[in-house]
């Protein structure tokens, strides 16, 4: 009861500030529009000529089916961080924002760098994604990897405990097997850090300006 109490209190006592209901309010309308958008450029980049390449890491081993465990380790790590997220209120927004500004830089990145997927792909049929746009599964979203990006976003929200070294392994392991199942070029998945980090630190200075 204490811990709900000081959760409680925490919210409480942000939300007295109107800054903080401002940026609360532009959050949740900068998301939806960005989710709202990458649904229908996501349709859009699936009709578009890409061209594919020799991955010398994938070309070392056959695709392996490996769905469940990375939908086990992603949407497992979630709705957790989010909670854990949820105690302070200025990090849960701030982490909201950078998972918005990081769909922009996919969006940006698919859209300059068209690519097909690897030719023994098995398909990633993400639930997720199928609910918030067209149902189509897609094959095309590839560079960067929005998993394992998403992974290592939630990484970087933690402050250093058990949880966010579970994270960094959960990273590590969502990145192994979309390579394993060859969902995503090797240079997808190690690009992927590189735009989360991007994208949390453009978030952090937006909030110290402002």
């Amino acid at each position: 009861m204490e811990k709900v109490s000081e959760f409680i209190d925490s919210w409480k006592k942000e939300l007295k500030n109107k800054k903080f209901r401002l940026d609360i309010l532009i959050t949740i309308l900068f998301l939806a529009m960005v989710l709202f958008c990458v649904t229908q450029f996501l349709g859009y980049n699936e009709q578009r000529f890409g061209f594919s390449f020799r991955d010398p890491i994938l070309f070392m081993f056959k695709p392996i089916d490996v769905t469940w465990f990375t939908f086990i380790i992603m949407y497992g790590s979630i709705p957790i961080t989010l909670i854990w997220l949820s105690k302070k209120p200025k990090m849960f927004f701030l982490g909201l924002q950078a998972y918005a500004i990081m769909l922009i830089f996919r969006v940006i990145c698919m859209f300059l760098l068209p690519l097909n997927p690897p030719i023994d792909i098995i398909t990633l049929t993400d639930p997720f994604v199928a609910f918030f746009s067209t149902g189509m599964t897609f094959k095309k979203d590839l560079f960067f990897s929005g998993h394992t990006a998403t992974m290592f976003l939630m990484f970087l929200c933690l402050e250093k405990g058990l949880l966010k070294t579970l994270l960094l392994i959960g990273t590590l392991s969502i990145g192994l097997l979309v390579l394993m199942q060859h969902v995503h070029y090797s240079i997808d998945v190690f690009a992927a850090p590189f735009f989360a980090y991007v994208s949390f630190i453009i978030a952090k200075r937006i909030n110290d300006i402002f």
